[in-house]
């Protein structure tokens, strides 16, 4: 898929046959912030996501899983993204935005930078929305506040820099949303490795 050259999608195939798909970005966001609520179990986001994005459930539910997650990543595929993750100057599983508490400042930099009130506008595809939010100007603060969050404490950098950088990757982290099984499955597997 292609943004320039092709039709961004109305209607997800299924097994031969057409089904609506609900492409309002605020449909993503809903869904991006229901993967990230720990107070669910994953059955329940399951069945909430499969309700928010299609009008009609598909009957062949794990086909219709896939295609909403296809749809969910703007058409890439999962190899298509990992690339793209790794070639990022943070770790995949570090999160640099989020539309729960970064939401006042995205909505400044779409009003910004592209005159776009997301309050007001009635539709917007989510594959225009994503392709707006990656050509955010370094001038914004949400892309400044990205690049705090991203930015790697290295060795070459002097001790003034990296206490003042660590003072602001402080300032602007994100809360952390897992649950204490998440945090503490994580250390043990970080203690594996050594």
């Amino acid at each position: 898929m292609n943004i320039l050259i092709d039709e961004v999608p109305e209607l997800i195939e299924i097994d031969g046959v057409e089904y609506e798909i609900n492409t309002d970005f605020r449909i993503s966001i809903m869904f991006e912030l229901l993967m990230q609520d720990n107070t669910l179990t994953e059955r329940e986001k399951i069945e909430t996501a499969l309700n928010l994005y299609y009008p009609d459930i598909p009957p062949n539910i794990p086909r219709a899983i896939e295609k909403m997650l296809w749809f969910y990543r703007c058409g890439k595929d999962i190899e298509d993204t990992d690339v793209e993750e790794e070639n990022k100057p943070y770790s995949k599983k570090e999160q640099i935005y989020s539309f729960k508490y970064d939401d006042e400042l995205i909505f400044a930099a779409y009003l910004s930078q592209y005159g776009i009130n997301l309050q007001r506008i009635e539709y917007l595809h989510w594959w225009e929305f994503k392709a707006l939010f990656k050509g955010l100007e370094a001038s914004n603060r949400i892309v400044e506040i990205m690049n705090i969050r991203s930015m790697e404490i290295d060795s070459n950098m002097s001790k003034e820099q990296k206490r003042y950088y660590r003072k602001l990757k402080e300032l602007y982290k994100l809360p952390d949303n897992r649950t204490e099984e998440e945090k503490e499955l994580e250390f043990q597997q970080t203690l594996s490795l050594f």
